[in-house]
Protein backbone atom coordinates (compact mmCIF):
# COMPACT_ATOMS: atom_id res chain seq x y z
CA UNK A 1 0.00 0.00 0.00
CA UNK A 2 1.35 3.39 -0.72
CA UNK A 3 2.77 5.26 2.48
CA UNK A 4 0.37 8.54 3.15
CA UNK A 5 2.91 9.66 5.72
CA UNK A 6 3.72 13.62 5.43
CA UNK A 7 7.83 12.87 4.67
CA UNK A 8 6.27 10.72 1.70
CA UNK A 9 4.42 13.52 0.19
CA UNK A 10 7.63 15.65 1.14
CA UNK A 11 10.07 13.75 -0.72
CA UNK A 12 8.16 12.90 -3.46
CA UNK A 13 8.55 16.46 -4.62
CA UNK A 14 12.18 15.33 -5.78
CA UNK A 15 11.68 13.35 -8.93
CA UNK A 16 14.01 10.41 -10.19
CA UNK A 17 15.16 12.71 -12.59
CA UNK A 18 16.82 15.46 -10.01
CA UNK A 19 17.51 13.03 -7.82
CA UNK A 20 20.19 11.32 -10.77
CA UNK A 21 21.42 15.08 -11.95
CA UNK A 22 22.34 15.43 -7.93
CA UNK A 23 23.69 12.10 -8.39
CA UNK A 24 25.79 12.50 -11.22
CA UNK A 25 27.30 15.82 -10.15
CA UNK A 26 28.57 14.84 -6.84
CA UNK A 27 29.77 11.40 -8.91
CA UNK A 28 31.94 13.67 -11.10
CA UNK A 29 33.21 15.63 -8.32
CA UNK A 30 34.03 12.97 -6.57
CA UNK A 31 36.16 11.90 -9.24
CA UNK A 32 37.87 15.59 -9.81
CA UNK A 33 38.73 15.46 -6.13
CA UNK A 34 40.86 12.08 -6.47
CA UNK A 35 42.08 14.01 -10.02
CA UNK A 36 43.11 17.40 -8.10
CA UNK A 37 45.93 18.57 -6.12
CA UNK A 38 44.10 19.72 -2.84
CA UNK A 39 47.60 19.37 -0.40
CA UNK A 40 48.57 22.33 2.08
CA UNK A 41 52.27 22.80 1.21
CA UNK A 42 53.43 25.46 3.44
CA UNK A 43 55.94 24.83 6.11
CA UNK A 44 54.09 26.36 8.93
CA UNK A 45 50.53 27.05 7.99
CA UNK A 46 48.53 27.40 11.06
CA UNK A 47 51.23 29.46 12.48
CA UNK A 48 50.91 31.58 9.90
CA UNK A 49 46.63 31.19 9.82
CA UNK A 50 47.85 32.52 13.88
CA UNK A 51 49.41 35.39 12.85
CA UNK A 52 46.74 36.74 10.22
CA UNK A 53 44.14 36.05 12.54
CA UNK A 54 45.06 38.43 14.72
CA UNK A 55 46.13 40.76 12.12
CA UNK A 56 42.05 40.28 11.22
CA UNK A 57 40.78 40.51 15.22
CA UNK A 58 43.33 43.32 15.99
CA UNK A 59 43.33 46.02 12.78
CA UNK A 60 45.74 48.37 12.65
CA UNK A 61 44.42 51.94 11.48
CA UNK A 62 48.25 53.84 11.39
CA UNK A 63 47.48 53.90 7.20
CA UNK A 64 43.36 54.67 7.80
CA UNK A 65 43.65 57.64 5.74
CA UNK A 66 45.60 55.45 2.78
CA UNK A 67 42.71 52.68 3.10
CA UNK A 68 39.98 55.72 3.04
CA UNK A 69 41.37 56.84 -0.52
CA UNK A 70 41.36 53.34 -1.92
CA UNK A 71 37.92 52.98 -0.90
CA UNK A 72 36.86 56.11 -2.54
CA UNK A 73 38.54 55.02 -5.71
CA UNK A 74 36.92 51.58 -5.60
CA UNK A 75 33.75 53.11 -4.90
CA UNK A 76 34.36 55.43 -8.29
CA UNK A 77 35.04 52.66 -9.88
CA UNK A 78 32.13 50.71 -9.41
CA UNK A 79 29.41 53.46 -9.71
CA UNK A 80 31.22 54.56 -12.91
CA UNK A 81 31.56 51.29 -14.27
CA UNK A 82 28.27 50.20 -13.03
CA UNK A 83 26.40 53.15 -13.99
CA UNK A 84 27.63 53.02 -17.62
CA UNK A 85 26.74 49.26 -17.89
CA UNK A 86 23.21 50.19 -16.81
CA UNK A 87 23.08 52.83 -19.57
CA UNK A 88 24.33 50.35 -21.96
CA UNK A 89 22.59 47.48 -20.92
CA UNK A 90 19.11 49.24 -21.67
CA UNK A 91 20.45 49.55 -25.19
CA UNK A 92 21.10 45.98 -25.68
CA UNK A 93 17.82 45.02 -23.72
CA UNK A 94 15.76 46.89 -26.46
CA UNK A 95 17.72 44.60 -29.52
CA UNK A 96 18.42 41.78 -27.33
CA UNK A 97 15.79 39.76 -29.64
CA UNK A 98 18.72 39.51 -32.67
CA UNK A 99 20.26 36.69 -32.40
CA UNK A 100 23.93 38.48 -33.23
CA UNK A 101 23.07 40.66 -29.89
CA UNK A 102 22.67 37.71 -27.99
CA UNK A 103 25.70 36.06 -29.11
CA UNK A 104 27.94 39.15 -28.25
CA UNK A 105 26.20 39.86 -25.04
CA UNK A 106 27.32 35.81 -24.36
CA UNK A 107 31.01 35.98 -25.62
CA UNK A 108 31.55 39.42 -23.11
CA UNK A 109 29.77 38.37 -20.43
CA UNK A 110 31.60 35.24 -20.29
CA UNK A 111 35.38 36.79 -20.07
CA UNK A 112 36.19 37.98 -16.50
CA UNK A 113 36.97 41.63 -15.78
CA UNK A 114 40.47 41.02 -15.03
CA UNK A 115 40.76 39.51 -17.88
CA UNK A 116 39.19 42.67 -19.77
CA UNK A 117 41.50 44.45 -17.51
CA UNK A 118 45.21 42.79 -18.66
CA UNK A 119 43.71 43.73 -22.41
CA UNK A 120 42.94 46.77 -21.73
CA UNK A 121 46.09 47.74 -19.72
CA UNK A 122 48.10 47.09 -22.95
CA UNK A 123 46.86 50.09 -24.56
CA UNK A 124 45.57 51.95 -22.41
CA UNK A 125 47.97 51.33 -19.29
CA UNK A 126 47.64 52.17 -15.74
CA UNK A 127 44.81 54.54 -16.34
CA UNK A 128 41.15 54.94 -15.32
CA UNK A 129 39.56 54.24 -18.21
CA UNK A 130 41.30 50.48 -17.92
CA UNK A 131 39.51 49.88 -14.50
CA UNK A 132 36.11 51.51 -16.12
CA UNK A 133 36.05 49.42 -18.95
CA UNK A 134 36.80 46.56 -17.74
CA UNK A 135 33.98 46.45 -15.71
CA UNK A 136 31.59 48.27 -17.88
CA UNK A 137 31.46 45.95 -20.97
CA UNK A 138 31.03 42.77 -19.22
CA UNK A 139 28.27 43.70 -17.15
CA UNK A 140 26.91 45.87 -19.98
CA UNK A 141 26.48 42.45 -21.44
CA UNK A 142 24.92 40.92 -18.32
CA UNK A 143 22.39 44.03 -18.55
CA UNK A 144 21.14 43.46 -21.46
CA UNK A 145 20.50 39.81 -20.89
CA UNK A 146 18.55 40.45 -17.42
CA UNK A 147 17.09 43.78 -18.47
CA UNK A 148 16.07 42.13 -21.32
CA UNK A 149 13.95 39.28 -19.33
CA UNK A 150 12.91 41.35 -16.93
CA UNK A 151 10.74 43.29 -20.28
CA UNK A 152 9.38 39.97 -21.80
CA UNK A 153 8.20 38.68 -18.44
CA UNK A 154 6.29 41.59 -17.56
CA UNK A 155 2.64 42.86 -18.55
CA UNK A 156 2.08 44.52 -22.06
CA UNK A 157 -1.18 45.86 -21.51
CA UNK A 158 -0.03 49.52 -21.14
CA UNK A 159 1.95 49.04 -24.43
CA UNK A 160 -0.88 47.55 -26.13
CA UNK A 161 -3.42 50.55 -25.15
CA UNK A 162 -0.22 52.37 -27.50
CA UNK A 163 -0.76 54.06 -30.45
CA UNK A 164 0.84 51.72 -33.27
CA UNK A 165 2.45 54.47 -34.74
CA UNK A 166 4.60 55.02 -31.40
CA UNK A 167 8.42 54.16 -31.51
CA UNK A 168 10.07 51.74 -29.56
CA UNK A 169 12.18 54.82 -27.53
CA UNK A 170 8.80 55.97 -26.68
CA UNK A 171 7.13 52.46 -25.41
CA UNK A 172 10.24 51.35 -23.89
CA UNK A 173 10.22 54.56 -21.27
CA UNK A 174 6.38 55.14 -21.34
CA UNK A 175 4.92 51.77 -21.08
CA UNK A 176 7.66 49.58 -19.91
CA UNK A 177 10.17 50.59 -17.78
CA UNK A 178 7.83 52.55 -15.36
CA UNK A 179 5.35 49.20 -14.31
CA UNK A 180 9.29 46.94 -13.78
CA UNK A 181 11.05 49.71 -12.33
CA UNK A 182 11.08 48.44 -9.17
CA UNK A 183 12.89 45.17 -10.73
CA UNK A 184 14.77 47.00 -12.81
CA UNK A 185 16.48 48.82 -9.65
CA UNK A 186 16.87 45.94 -7.92
CA UNK A 187 18.60 43.81 -10.09
CA UNK A 188 20.86 47.06 -10.53
CA UNK A 189 21.30 47.91 -7.02
CA UNK A 190 22.11 43.54 -6.74
CA UNK A 191 24.95 44.03 -9.52
CA UNK A 192 26.66 47.13 -7.98
CA UNK A 193 27.61 45.25 -4.65
CA UNK A 194 29.14 43.06 -7.72
CA UNK A 195 30.59 45.75 -9.16
CA UNK A 196 32.11 46.40 -5.85
CA UNK A 197 33.70 43.41 -5.66
CA UNK A 198 35.62 43.69 -9.03
CA UNK A 199 36.69 47.00 -8.46
CA UNK A 200 38.66 45.89 -5.67
CA UNK A 201 39.61 42.94 -7.27
CA UNK A 202 41.38 45.23 -9.98
CA UNK A 203 43.73 46.23 -7.03
CA UNK A 204 45.61 42.97 -8.29
CA UNK A 205 46.95 44.48 -11.65
CA UNK A 206 47.72 48.19 -10.22
CA UNK A 207 44.42 49.90 -9.99
CA UNK A 208 44.53 51.93 -6.79
CA UNK A 209 41.61 50.24 -5.18
CA UNK A 210 41.59 48.54 -2.09
CA UNK A 211 43.02 45.08 -3.75
CA UNK A 212 45.98 46.95 -4.56
CA UNK A 213 46.95 48.26 -0.70
CA UNK A 214 45.60 44.73 0.77
CA UNK A 215 48.57 42.91 -1.97
CA UNK A 216 51.15 45.28 -0.66
CA UNK A 217 50.59 45.23 3.01
CA UNK A 218 50.15 41.46 2.41
CA UNK A 219 53.74 41.35 0.72
CA UNK A 220 55.39 43.43 3.26
CA UNK A 221 53.34 40.85 6.64
CA UNK A 222 51.13 43.92 7.57
CA UNK A 223 48.44 41.23 8.84
CA UNK A 224 46.89 44.52 11.09
CA UNK A 225 46.89 46.43 8.17
CA UNK A 226 45.09 43.22 5.99
CA UNK A 227 42.65 43.32 8.59
CA UNK A 228 41.42 47.06 9.11
CA UNK A 229 41.04 46.87 4.76
CA UNK A 230 39.22 43.82 5.31
CA UNK A 231 37.23 45.06 7.59
CA UNK A 232 36.47 49.06 5.83
CA UNK A 233 35.31 46.74 2.66
CA UNK A 234 33.38 44.65 4.63
CA UNK A 235 31.45 47.79 6.66
CA UNK A 236 30.81 49.29 3.41
CA UNK A 237 28.93 46.75 1.62
CA UNK A 238 27.02 45.57 4.36
CA UNK A 239 25.65 48.71 5.02
CA UNK A 240 24.85 49.30 1.45
CA UNK A 241 21.37 49.45 2.27
CA UNK A 242 22.22 53.00 4.56
CA UNK A 243 24.37 54.98 2.32
CA UNK A 244 22.78 53.83 -1.19
CA UNK A 245 19.70 55.52 -1.61
CA UNK A 246 17.76 56.54 -4.63
CA UNK A 247 18.11 60.16 -4.12
CA UNK A 248 21.95 60.13 -4.01
CA UNK A 249 22.66 57.43 -6.72
CA UNK A 250 22.57 60.72 -9.22
CA UNK A 251 24.82 62.70 -7.32
CA UNK A 252 27.41 59.73 -6.73
CA UNK A 253 27.31 58.48 -10.27
CA UNK A 254 28.29 62.48 -11.64
CA UNK A 255 30.85 62.49 -8.39
CA UNK A 256 32.43 59.23 -9.28
CA UNK A 257 34.42 59.98 -12.54
CA UNK A 258 35.74 63.10 -10.81
CA UNK A 259 37.02 60.18 -7.81
CA UNK A 260 39.11 57.86 -10.20
CA UNK A 261 42.41 59.68 -10.32
CA UNK A 262 44.52 60.63 -13.24
CA UNK A 263 46.73 57.51 -13.66
CA UNK A 264 49.71 57.05 -16.14
CA UNK A 265 48.94 59.41 -19.31
CA UNK A 266 47.48 57.01 -22.35
CA UNK A 267 50.15 56.23 -25.14
CA UNK A 268 47.77 55.73 -28.65
CA UNK A 269 50.99 54.26 -29.89
CA UNK A 270 50.50 51.27 -28.06
CA UNK A 271 46.94 50.47 -29.14
CA UNK A 272 47.85 51.18 -32.54
CA UNK A 273 50.41 48.81 -32.09
CA UNK A 274 48.58 46.28 -29.92
CA UNK A 275 45.55 45.69 -33.02
CA UNK A 276 47.66 45.89 -35.85
CA UNK A 277 51.14 43.55 -34.44
CA UNK A 278 50.80 42.48 -31.11
CA UNK A 279 47.12 40.32 -31.74
CA UNK A 280 48.48 38.69 -35.10
CA UNK A 281 49.74 35.33 -34.37
CA UNK A 282 53.44 34.99 -34.86
CA UNK A 283 53.93 32.71 -37.46
CA UNK A 284 51.56 35.05 -40.21
CA UNK A 285 53.59 37.65 -38.66
CA UNK A 286 56.71 36.36 -39.57
CA UNK A 287 55.52 35.03 -43.02
CA UNK A 288 55.41 31.24 -42.14
CA UNK A 289 51.87 30.65 -43.81
CA UNK A 290 49.13 28.34 -43.33
CA UNK A 291 51.48 25.86 -42.26
CA UNK A 292 53.44 27.57 -39.56
CA UNK A 293 49.72 28.76 -38.26
CA UNK A 294 48.37 25.33 -37.64
CA UNK A 295 51.91 24.25 -36.08
CA UNK A 296 51.75 26.89 -33.96
CA UNK A 297 48.20 26.34 -32.67
CA UNK A 298 48.71 23.11 -32.31
CA UNK A 299 51.29 23.72 -29.76
CA UNK A 300 49.21 25.90 -27.94
CA UNK A 301 46.36 23.93 -27.97
CA UNK A 302 48.10 20.30 -26.51
CA UNK A 303 50.52 22.31 -24.14
CA UNK A 304 48.45 24.92 -22.66
CA UNK A 305 44.54 25.18 -23.44
CA UNK A 306 44.18 21.02 -22.45
CA UNK A 307 46.24 21.52 -19.61
CA UNK A 308 44.24 24.51 -18.73
CA UNK A 309 40.80 23.08 -19.82
CA UNK A 310 41.58 20.15 -17.77
CA UNK A 311 42.52 22.08 -14.47
CA UNK A 312 39.31 24.20 -14.93
CA UNK A 313 36.75 21.91 -15.41
CA UNK A 314 38.58 19.92 -12.32
CA UNK A 315 38.48 22.85 -9.79
CA UNK A 316 35.04 23.91 -10.69
CA UNK A 317 33.22 20.58 -10.43
CA UNK A 318 34.86 20.35 -7.46
CA UNK A 319 33.53 24.16 -6.25
CA UNK A 320 29.96 23.38 -7.46
CA UNK A 321 29.65 20.81 -5.63
CA UNK A 322 31.04 22.28 -2.19
CA UNK A 323 29.36 25.34 -2.74
CA UNK A 324 25.68 23.08 -2.90
CA UNK A 325 27.17 21.63 0.33
CA UNK A 326 27.83 24.51 2.37
CA UNK A 327 24.48 26.31 1.29
CA UNK A 328 22.23 23.18 2.65
CA UNK A 329 24.52 23.34 5.97
CA UNK A 330 24.17 27.28 6.45
CA UNK A 331 20.80 27.93 5.19
CA UNK A 332 19.03 27.02 8.35
CA UNK A 333 21.58 29.84 10.12
CA UNK A 334 19.30 32.23 9.18
CA UNK A 335 15.89 30.66 8.97
CA UNK A 336 13.21 31.63 11.53
CA UNK A 337 12.17 27.95 11.02
CA UNK A 338 15.43 26.93 12.74
CA UNK A 339 16.07 29.73 14.99
CA UNK A 340 15.02 32.94 16.20
CA UNK A 341 15.11 36.36 15.32
CA UNK A 342 17.85 37.14 17.51
CA UNK A 343 20.51 34.05 17.02
CA UNK A 344 19.95 34.98 13.35
CA UNK A 345 22.06 37.58 13.49
CA UNK A 346 25.29 35.70 14.10
CA UNK A 347 23.88 33.42 10.95
CA UNK A 348 23.31 37.16 8.41
CA UNK A 349 26.97 38.04 9.43
CA UNK A 350 28.61 35.13 8.91
CA UNK A 351 26.97 34.80 5.67
CA UNK A 352 27.49 38.29 4.35
CA UNK A 353 31.08 38.49 4.81
CA UNK A 354 31.20 34.76 2.95
CA UNK A 355 29.52 36.79 -0.25
CA UNK A 356 31.51 39.69 0.35
CA UNK A 357 34.81 38.82 -0.10
CA UNK A 358 35.95 38.35 -3.78
CA UNK A 359 36.80 34.77 -4.60
CA UNK A 360 39.75 36.18 -5.78
CA UNK A 361 41.46 38.07 -2.60
CA UNK A 362 39.92 35.18 -0.86
CA UNK A 363 42.03 32.73 -2.72
CA UNK A 364 45.10 35.10 -2.75
CA UNK A 365 45.28 35.06 1.00
CA UNK A 366 44.73 31.49 1.37
CA UNK A 367 47.43 30.81 -1.16
CA UNK A 368 49.88 32.70 1.26
CA UNK A 369 48.70 30.69 4.28
CA UNK A 370 48.54 27.52 2.31
CA UNK A 371 51.10 27.25 -0.07
CA UNK A 372 50.53 26.81 -3.58
CA UNK A 373 47.43 24.17 -4.59
CA UNK A 374 44.33 23.92 -5.82
CA UNK A 375 42.91 24.05 -2.03
CA UNK A 376 43.02 27.77 -1.79
CA UNK A 377 41.09 28.03 -4.62
CA UNK A 378 38.54 25.48 -4.24
CA UNK A 379 37.95 26.84 -0.91
CA UNK A 380 37.52 30.59 -1.73
CA UNK A 381 35.44 29.23 -4.43
CA UNK A 382 33.01 27.29 -1.68
CA UNK A 383 32.52 29.80 0.54
CA UNK A 384 31.50 33.17 -1.51
CA UNK A 385 29.64 30.67 -3.80
CA UNK A 386 27.50 28.87 -0.94
CA UNK A 387 26.98 32.02 1.12
CA UNK A 388 25.41 33.31 -1.93
CA UNK A 389 23.39 30.75 -2.23
CA UNK A 390 22.75 29.79 1.88
CA UNK A 391 21.47 33.40 2.18
CA UNK A 392 18.70 32.90 -0.75
CA UNK A 393 17.70 29.54 0.03
CA UNK A 394 17.70 30.67 3.80
CA UNK A 395 15.36 33.65 2.80
CA UNK A 396 12.74 31.54 0.60
CA UNK A 397 12.58 29.10 3.93
CA UNK A 398 11.43 31.16 6.20
CA UNK A 399 8.67 32.24 3.63
CA UNK A 400 6.93 28.53 3.91
CA UNK A 401 4.26 27.53 5.82
CA UNK A 402 5.04 24.41 7.96
CA UNK A 403 1.77 21.67 9.86
CA UNK A 404 1.54 23.59 13.41
CA UNK A 405 2.08 20.09 14.64
CA UNK A 406 5.47 19.69 12.54
CA UNK A 407 8.35 17.80 14.15
CA UNK A 408 11.48 20.19 15.15
CA UNK A 409 15.22 19.72 14.24
CA UNK A 410 16.92 17.32 12.24
CA UNK A 411 13.65 15.72 11.51
CA UNK A 412 12.23 19.13 10.21
CA UNK A 413 15.37 20.14 8.42
CA UNK A 414 15.30 16.41 6.05
CA UNK A 415 11.62 15.66 5.69
CA UNK A 416 9.67 19.49 5.82
CA UNK A 417 12.35 22.04 4.35
CA UNK A 418 14.73 20.39 2.37
CA UNK A 419 12.40 18.55 0.16
CA UNK A 420 10.39 21.75 -0.57
CA UNK A 421 13.77 24.17 -1.45
CA UNK A 422 15.23 21.55 -3.17
CA UNK A 423 14.11 22.26 -6.70
CA UNK A 424 15.35 25.94 -6.13
CA UNK A 425 18.42 25.40 -4.42
CA UNK A 426 19.02 23.15 -7.58
CA UNK A 427 18.40 26.00 -10.01
CA UNK A 428 20.61 28.44 -7.88
CA UNK A 429 23.35 26.00 -7.78
CA UNK A 430 23.01 25.78 -11.71
CA UNK A 431 23.28 29.62 -12.72
CA UNK A 432 26.10 29.69 -10.16
CA UNK A 433 27.92 27.05 -12.73
CA UNK A 434 29.04 29.44 -15.43
CA UNK A 435 30.08 32.22 -12.66
CA UNK A 436 32.04 29.52 -10.51
CA UNK A 437 33.67 28.76 -13.74
CA UNK A 438 34.85 32.31 -15.28
CA UNK A 439 36.24 33.09 -11.37
CA UNK A 440 37.97 29.47 -11.87
CA UNK A 441 39.61 30.80 -14.97
CA UNK A 442 40.76 33.96 -13.26
CA UNK A 443 42.23 32.06 -10.48
CA UNK A 444 45.21 30.96 -12.96
CA UNK A 445 46.79 34.28 -12.49
CA UNK A 446 47.54 33.55 -8.64
CA UNK A 447 49.98 30.63 -9.66
CA UNK A 448 46.88 28.09 -10.24
CA UNK A 449 47.11 25.85 -13.59
CA UNK A 450 43.74 26.77 -14.86
CA UNK A 451 43.30 28.69 -18.08
CA UNK A 452 44.34 32.18 -16.35
CA UNK A 453 47.34 30.88 -15.23
CA UNK A 454 48.60 30.39 -18.97
CA UNK A 455 46.80 33.48 -19.91
CA UNK A 456 48.80 35.59 -17.51
CA UNK A 457 51.63 33.83 -18.73
CA UNK A 458 51.25 34.99 -22.20
CA UNK A 459 50.61 38.49 -21.05
CA UNK A 460 53.62 38.70 -18.61
CA UNK A 461 56.04 37.35 -21.70
CA UNK A 462 54.51 39.82 -24.57
CA UNK A 463 52.63 37.03 -26.58
CA UNK A 464 49.76 38.81 -26.80
CA UNK A 465 48.60 36.85 -29.82
CA UNK A 466 48.47 33.33 -27.68
CA UNK A 467 46.77 35.26 -24.44
CA UNK A 468 43.66 36.13 -26.47
CA UNK A 469 43.48 32.98 -27.99
CA UNK A 470 43.58 31.17 -24.46
CA UNK A 471 40.76 34.26 -23.66
CA UNK A 472 38.96 32.84 -26.50
CA UNK A 473 38.51 29.21 -25.19
CA UNK A 474 38.20 30.99 -22.17
CA UNK A 475 34.74 32.38 -23.00
CA UNK A 476 33.56 29.20 -25.09
CA UNK A 477 34.04 27.07 -22.42
CA UNK A 478 32.08 29.41 -20.21
CA UNK A 479 29.48 29.53 -22.99
CA UNK A 480 29.53 25.39 -23.16
CA UNK A 481 28.77 25.33 -19.60
CA UNK A 482 25.90 28.30 -19.25
CA UNK A 483 23.90 26.37 -21.85
CA UNK A 484 24.58 22.86 -20.71
CA UNK A 485 23.05 24.51 -17.10
CA UNK A 486 20.41 26.07 -19.25
CA UNK A 487 19.48 22.78 -20.76
CA UNK A 488 19.39 20.56 -17.22
CA UNK A 489 17.65 23.37 -16.06
CA UNK A 490 14.62 23.47 -18.76
CA UNK A 491 14.86 19.68 -18.60
CA UNK A 492 14.27 19.40 -15.22
CA UNK A 493 11.69 22.34 -14.72
CA UNK A 494 13.27 24.44 -12.06
CA UNK A 495 12.37 27.37 -11.07
CA UNK A 496 13.79 29.44 -8.16
CA UNK A 497 10.99 29.41 -6.13
CA UNK A 498 10.16 27.17 -3.79
CA UNK A 499 7.93 24.01 -4.23
CA UNK A 500 4.41 24.49 -2.74
CA UNK A 501 3.22 21.99 -1.07
CA UNK A 502 0.22 22.76 1.49
CA UNK A 503 0.41 21.72 5.18
CA UNK A 504 -1.19 18.50 5.91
Amino acid sequence: MRSTRPEHKRWSVLSAPLVRTSLWLLGIALVCVWLADLQIRSTAPWSELARFGRGLIQPDFATFDTAIVALTRTLAFAFTGVGAAAVLGMGLALIFHYRVVRIFCAFVRSIHELFWALIFLQFFGLHPITGVLAIALPYAATFGRVYSEILEEGDRGAVEALSAHSGLISIFWYARVPDLWAHLTSYTSYRFECGMRSSAVLGFVGMPTLGFYLESSYAEGQYGEVGMILLIFLITIGSLRLWLRPKLVVLYLLAAPFLLGAGLPIVWGNATRFFTVDIIPSPLRNGEGVAGLASWLGDLLLYQALPGIGTTLVLTQIALVGTGIVALLTFPLISRLFVDRFRQVPGHGLLIIGRSVPEYLLAYILLQLWGPSMLPAAVALVIHNGAIIGHLIGRQSSTLRLRPDVVGGFNCYTYEVVPRLYRSFLSFLLYRWEIIMRETAILGILGITTLGFYVDSAIQELRFDRALVLIFITALLNIGVDSLARTIRWQLRLRTTPAKLEAV
